[in-house]
């Protein structure tokens, strides 16, 4: 008997030492799954501020609870008590989603990414440049390629930009590609999406438009003579068509009336830019009515003859067309030298004055938020990115005041978190941080 009571002891201690063990993994997996990855266990902050923007709403008297790289959770901040260690109350401060830059140039420019990510701008779409494989995203600038703008042969952009000579690697490392069959177009279309681009650029210019950047040469000799070559309305729609059925979208420069009309027939998803010249009001109707999206760069194409008569009218026909899913996009184009290498505050100003009605309320200050984020995240085909919701991106921008009232703020960030690591934090070091 003493014999067997031996035996049963020891097999209730390895038993015991197997849950024991089991329940140690099991804890160490939760503890994990529940940090996100890349972080340390129970890694977790509460942001307390006056304000919150999540990306749809602002909220008021609010907190942010981020867990490792990811959004936990936003709202009162009394329900985070106990939940967390790390609290952190900005005080009379904003909190928002960072933002989406969704044209910029920052290879061909050389633009450091670490500048722009300090300056508000967490992921950034880089439309017209070297292919680049998606990168970044946990403590540095997230950014999404297009690659070199497909174009017709001897047109825009290679005939003003040209080829980079110290830099050439291969056909996909300039501004620009030219393509003279539909063969040609497929063919480049599949290279790039396999390469790493997440939107596919082509331009549509013909040049010629008044106070247009890419007719001045800036002292280099005259521009070439227009009109320059355009592609076909075969060679559009082959890359539209292409594109599509590799689940990418393509966007299309196009400054004038025989750009936007080629684009409109190609069935192009975006306009990359607000066109230059002043746009015949059937094709703005048209393209409201065919749901493209609209890329805003309006200060740096501020020169432009039709710019705010473009926009403004834009404004009008999606109000009065409520089943449209045309939407302004921000974008500042990174990388020109007119505008700031980060958030632009005089961007925001400009598509809230043209896309206003006569007076301008807080929902259209939101609109023109949301444009840099949330609806940003959502042409992008990541609806989470730009915003605060549940497993979004800990990507987090700060601002001591109400840029509601102020956009200039956003461009100088008091804090800036990316995937969940501060890059910037200009509060106070005695600001309150302590246990709960």
């Amino acid at each position: 008997m003493t014999h067997m009571r031996f035996i049963f002891q020891k097999k209730m201690q390895l038993m015991l030492l197997v849950m024991a063990l089991a329940q140690g993994f099991s804890l160490n997996s939760f503890a994990q799954n529940d940090a996100g990855s890349g972080s340390k266990s129970n890694h977790c902050h509460v942001l307390i501020a006056e304000r919150i923007f999540d990306g749809f709403n602002l909220l008021e008297n609010a907190a942010v609870l981020f867990k490792g790289n990811r959004i936990a959770q936003v709202g009162d901040h009394h329900q985070f008590d106990g939940i967390c260690n790390n609290i952190i109350d900005l005080g009379d401060a904003t909190i928002l989603p960072g933002f989406i830059e969704s044209h910029a140039h920052l290879a061909i420019q050389n633009i450091p990414h670490e500048k722009v990510l300090r300056h508000g701008i967490t992921t950034a779409r880089d439309t017209g440049g070297p292919l680049l494989k998606p990168m970044g995203g946990n403590g540095t600038l997230r950014v999404l390629s297009a690659g070199p703008i497909i174009q017709a042969i001897d047109g825009y952009p290679l005939n003003v930009f040209g080829h980079d000579e110290n830099n050439h690697q291969g056909k996909y490392d300039a501004v620009g590609i030219a393509v003279a069959t539909v063969e040609d177009a497929e063919t480049v279309v599949k290279d790039l999406v396999a390469g790493g681009s997440t939107i596919i650029k082509i331009a549509l210019e013909p040049g010629g438009e008044t106070g247009a950047p890419w007719m001045s040469t800036h002292g280099h000799g005259a521009p070439p003579k227009t009109p320059w070559p355009l592609l076909s309305l075969d060679i559009v729609k082959a890359i539209v068509a292409t594109a599509h059925s590799l689940n990418k979208k393509v966007a299309a420069h196009v400054g004038e009336n025989t750009g936007v009309e080629l684009a409109l027939d190609g069935g192009v998803d975006e306009w990359a830019h607000i066109p230059c010249a002043e746009i015949r009001e059937d094709l703005l109707h048209r393209a409201v009515a065919q749901n493209v999206a609209f890329v805003t760069t309006i200060d740096t194409l501020s020169t432009c003859t039709g710019i705010h008569a473009n926009t403004h009218k834009l404004a009008h026909i999606i109000a009065h067309a409520p089943e449209t899913k045309s939407k302004f996009i921000y974008g500042s184009e990174i990388g020109h030298d007119n505008v700031p290498w980060g958030i632009n505050g005089e961007e925001m100003s400009l598509m809230l004055h043209l896309t206003s009605g006569e007076s301008t309320d807080s929902t259209d200050v939101l609109n023109v938020l949301k444009a840099a984020t949330s609806e940003a995240g959502k042409n992008l085909g990541k609806p989470l990115l730009g915003t605060l919701l549940h497993d979004a991106p800990a990507d987090i921008i700060a601002v001591r005041g109400n840029p509601f009232m102020r956009f200039k703020l956003l461009e100088y960030p008091d804090l800036v978190i990316s995937g969940g690591q501060i890059v910037v934090n200009e509060f106070k070091k005695n600001k309150e941080n302590h246990s709960r």
